[in-house]
């Protein structure tokens, strides 16, 4: 059994569709990337795992479970976490109570887990007292990924973690997120810049329209010269 399945998956926002007949699924312990353009539904697929928007039908399932009319305080509460595109922290609250706030649905040794998130993003740590408002945004990101893990998710949501980023903060990135699959987490990554996704994910998906156009392995979709022609930059062979 998949730890998620998306299964002919429709998303509406009114009348217009913005995800049709989608079908998707994660295996525990994988990173799986979704590629595609803006507007081709990465994010409203993210959205409608997590229980912010509903499926006009279809079904999300995550160990087995349907959670497609469940409220978002219940999908993060069966383990699913979700790191929004754009961040979302707490501004006028200092670094350590946003990452308080990440675990307000869990009960447990709250100073251990900040301290595995200090472990993870020393430069937190350093600024635990600082408003987060006042971070860059290669710390902000890093936050937003650091409330996420308080609430202990087994399957985590990234969506866009290096938009707007530096070069060098999105390498270590990146980095964090393949050492928070090998500490345990299943990650699903939207991310714009495909290369840095698939060289990092097991499995791809891409978006086109709302609809999945292509799937497989990570090293397949990298090499593909469709991909590279639309996500890499490259000409396509003719």
């Amino acid at each position: 059994m998949s730890l998620l399945q998306l299964v002919d998956l429709e998303v509406r926002y009114g009348a217009i569709p913005a995800l049709r007949g989608v079908n998707l699924s994660v295996e525990t312990g994988e990173i799986v990337t979704l590629l595609g353009a803006n507007g081709a539904g990465k994010t409203t697929t993210l959205r409608t795992i997590s229980g912010l928007q509903h499926p006009a039908s279809g079904r999300v399932l995550f160990e087995g479970r349907a959670i497609g009319d469940v409220a978002p305080h219940d999908v993060l509460a069966l383990g699913v976490g979700h790191v929004p595109e754009g961040r979302r922290i707490f501004p006028q609250m200092s670094v350590l109570e946003n990452l308080e706030m990440g675990a307000y649905r869990r009960r447990g040794n709250l100073r251990e887990d900040v301290e595995h998130v200090f472990s993870l993003f020393p430069v937190l740590g350093q600024r635990r007292r600082q408003e987060g408002g006042t971070l860059s945004g290669g710390e902000q990101q890093m936050l937003a990924i650091g409330r996420a893990l308080m609430s202990h998710p087994r399957l985590l949501l990234l969506d866009e973690p290096s938009m707007g980023l530096a070069p060098l903060v999105v390498k270590a990135i990146f980095e964090i997120i393949a050492r928070i699959r090998s500490q345990g987490t299943t990650i699903l990554l939207v991310e714009q810049n495909a290369t840095q996704a698939l060289q990092l994910a097991d499995r791809g998906y891409v978006l086109e329209n709302g609809e999945i156009v292509m799937s497989g392995a990570a090293t397949d979709l990298l090499g593909d010269p469709r991909i590279r022609a639309a996500y890499l930059g490259e000409t396509a062979a003719h």
